[in-house]
């Protein structure tokens, strides 16, 4: 729960229930969880998997010490990082990728991982992100590939053409 509030946090999304608490409802679509931060950083090949444990910690402990300093009453039956309202969560995620943070360098990793998954659903094939309907690859346009797999651009995508093809080039695209 407390990871998801962290990805929320990064890159905000709607709740999936009304009873959801991680999620602070302050966008509309898909945010970084819905987008897989969680499972991106789960993944063992990220790095982070193994550290995950501490870092919740830490982030809770971080909210619960930031909500003494700003006299919040949190839930006790929440993590503290969760039970913080959505703009207080973000000033304290703020606070710790502030230049000069301590620990600056483990937050500022931990946000990036929300983002790759949203901007890159970096845990997941781009044709399975598309087919499940990604939120980030589906608000970023991104084009779908043609029925046999492969993604061809008939048009330029900036709307004319940059260069000249190599005059090596194949008709497949390739360079000779």
């Amino acid at each position: 729960m407390t990871l998801e509030a962290f990805a929320d946090t990064i890159l905000p999304g709607e709740k999936r229930h009304p009873d959801d608490l991680a999620i602070a409802g302050v966008s509309e679509g898909g945010g970084a969880v819905a987008a897989g931060a969680v499972e991106l950083l789960e993944h063992p090949s990220g790095g982070f998997a193994d550290s995950l444990g501490s870092l919740m910690f830490m982030l809770n402990l971080h909210a619960g010490q930031y909500a003494a300093e700003q006299a919040l009453q949190l839930d006790p039956i929440l993590p503290a990082f969760v039970a913080l309202p959505y703009e207080h969560r973000a000033a304290l995620v703020t606070r710790l990728t502030a230049p000069g943070h301590a620990e600056k360098a483990m937050w500022v990793g931990l946000a990036m991982f929300a983002t790759m998954a949203f901007d890159a659903a970096a845990h997941l094939t781009t044709t399975d992100a598309l087919a499940a309907g990604h939120p980030g690859l589906t608000l970023m346009g991104y084009a779908a590939p043609e029925a046999d797999g492969v993604w061809r651009f008939p048009q330029f995508s900036y709307g004319r053409q940059l260069a000249k093809p190599h005059p090596n080039t194949t008709s497949t695209g390739s360079p000779a």
